[in-house]
């Protein structure tokens, strides 16, 4: 019988030695390639040398590096490699929006790869006090093996935007947990736009630490041939009269391009008045590509606003392309055109101009 949502994010720990190595029948590892993790999951060597991060901060914002002991944290990893991450990580880099601050423009949190053969730990905390609003860009580009975390906390009446862009070399892996924290009337946009990279896996938590909370998720992916990206979110109701909506779409083309979306949702007894909704979507647009969606939704009280999950993969809509067609225009450029579409909507929601347009030109290099 399969696990439950609960039981499936039931072990939280700093200490790896507590989970576990993955075999791969393990339900939460069981779409993950692990012979490509390159160790990652297991007992491969973690430093800090692969990668560089710098910080164009807005003004408003204080920027630092500050040491990590695992003593002074409140971050729980909720599986081995990032349990591993944080442990092996000695350094974080940490953003803060100070109370009451409304930031001018994004901070942009840039991660670059140097191709190191030895796989590279990172932390990164994002802190918004009380009424802050901010939005950070997590940049990463470049080649290398990584195991990061990344913690956020948005403290009461916050606003936070998180737009995590994966742009790695061909050749690059990744796992990575973002963990958010939602307090009292907080609000948090989380984008993960997944583009490069040989495999990337991405874990998006998040938590209520108060009532009223409103988290909404959204993500794009295109997979090429061999391309394995993978995005596995969480989002665990705990307190009354809190709001989530996750939003995830994708596309592949090529033989081997394989995509993964994981959706749980858990509402526990307590949190009365939740109005949650998660929905998947992937255009299959050749043979031999092959998208995994799989949402999940628990729920322990009979007091909810609205609870509900939607998934489909299929092929590109034979009316939408005949209908653009019958207009003269050629059937690639028709192909295009409905591709275009079917991500705009998400690209729009990021609200940073250039970082649109750089992904809009990316998915257009992708179609071409």
């Amino acid at each position: 019988m399969p696990a439950t949502v609960a039981g499936l994010h039931a072990t939280t720990s700093q200490e790896p030695a507590d989970f576990a190595v993955p075999t791969g029948r393990e339900e939460e590892w069981r779409f993950t390639p692990l012979r490509r993790l390159r160790g990652l999951h297991a007992d491969a060597p973690l430093g800090s040398a692969g990668a560089s991060v710098s910080v164009d901060a807005a003004p408003e914002i204080d920027c630092s590096e500050r040491s990590r002991p695992a003593a002074d944290s409140a971050f729980l990893p909720v599986d081995r490699v990032s349990a591993r991450a944080f442990a092996a990580a000695r350094h974080a880099t940490v953003v803060t929006v100070p109370k009451e601050t409304a930031a001018s423009r994004a901070t942009v949190v840039t991660v670059r790869g140097s191709g190191a053969t030895s796989a590279t730990a990172a932390h990164t905390i994002i802190d918004v006090q009380p009424y802050g609003r901010a939005v950070v860009v997590i940049d990463q580009r470049g080649s290398g093996t990584f195991a990061d975390n990344v913690e956020i906390s948005v403290a009461d009446g916050g606003d936070l935007t998180v737009v995590a862009v994966a742009d790695w070399d061909d050749d690059a892996v990744q796992v990575s947990h973002h963990l958010a924290t939602l307090g009292r009337d907080a609000r948090l946009k989380h984008i993960a736009v997944t583009l490069g990279g040989s495999l990337v896996r991405l874990s998006p938590t998040v938590r209520y630490a108060g009532p009223g909370g409103d988290a909404e998720l959204y993500g794009l992916c295109f997979a090429d041939a061999e391309q394995h990206l993978e995005h596995r979110l969480f989002v665990d109701h705990e307190m009354p009269n809190c709001r989530s909506r996750v939003r995830y779409k994708g596309a592949l083309r090529g033989a081997g391009a394989h995509t993964v979306w994981i959706g749980d949702v858990l509402i526990r007894p307590q949190a009365t008045g939740t109005d949650t909704y998660e929905y998947n979507r992937n255009l299959v647009l050749t043979d031999g590509a092959h998208a995994d969606s799989v949402p999940n939704l628990e729920i322990l009280t009979g007091e909810v606003i609205g609870a509900g999950h939607a998934s489909a993969n299929g092929r590109l809509d034979d009316e939408h392309l005949f209908y653009l067609q019958a207009r003269g225009i050629p059937l690639d450029e028709a192909r295009r055109l409905v591709i275009r579409g079917f991500f705009g909507e998400l690209i729009a929601r990021i609200g940073v101009p250039e970082l649109e347009e750089r992904i809009a030109a990316e998915i257009e290099a992708e179609l071409s």
